[in-house]
């Protein structure tokens, strides 16, 4: 969506930058609650809005742990199952993990988990790069319509959608500003 596109009766507005700040603090605290603190842990963002997720979440760990944990960024344009299908172009990023991930416990993080075909793909990627002693997965939303037998570990919040529905997460990193909406496919306004 552009930015140019003024928010109608289709735009509902369903988390704030507090309500995404008090999301990752709950996921941050039930991370360490699962894994018994942050020792061993990688956060690895999905890009693209996975990665400053990560990187928020890295520094949540740190105030309630104090301790470093290494993020990285990653890729899966290479993964997904429609590489070569798609009539839009795949773009691709660098990846970018500063650690080796093999016996590590990996936290992928993403923005929004629909039909689990990008955590796949990640899973995918990320065992190309080493054997993780285990992979988790935080969602700042998860919005059902599952394809795979996936599911998250950490969600900052679940959003029962249609498949007509369009989530836009906005992230200050990126969009200059921190909100979650929810869009409506065009003609389906009720």
């Amino acid at each position: 969506m552009s930015d140019s596109q003024n928010d109608s009766d289709d735009v509902v507005q369903v988390m704030d930058s507090d309500d995404i700040r008090r999301a990752l603090t709950r996921i941050a605290h039930e991370v360490v609650e699962k894994n018994h603190g942050a020792q061993n842990i990688v956060l690895v963002g999905i890009l693209t809005r996975g990665a400053p997720l990560a990187e928020r979440l890295s520094k949540l760990l740190f105030q309630i742990e104090n301790i470093p944990v290494p993020v990285g960024k990653l890729d899966i344009g290479l993964y997904r199952d429609d590489y070569g299908t798609s009539r839009s172009p795949i773009s691709l990023a660098p990846s970018d993990i500063p650690v080796d991930i093999t016996g590590k416990t990996i936290v992928l993080v993403d923005e929004v988990m629909f039909t689990g075909r990008t955590v796949r793909a990640a899973i995918a990627a990320l065992l190309d790069m080493g054997r993780p002693a285990n992979i988790q997965l935080a969602v700042l939303l998860d919005r059902g319509h599952r394809e795979l037998p996936i599911r998250a570990d950490f969600v900052g919040k679940n959003l029962p959608t249609s498949r007509n529905e369009y989530i836009q997460v906005r992230l200050k990193e990126i969009d200059g500003e921190d909100r979650v909406v929810i869009r409506k496919a065009k003609g389906d306004a009720q």
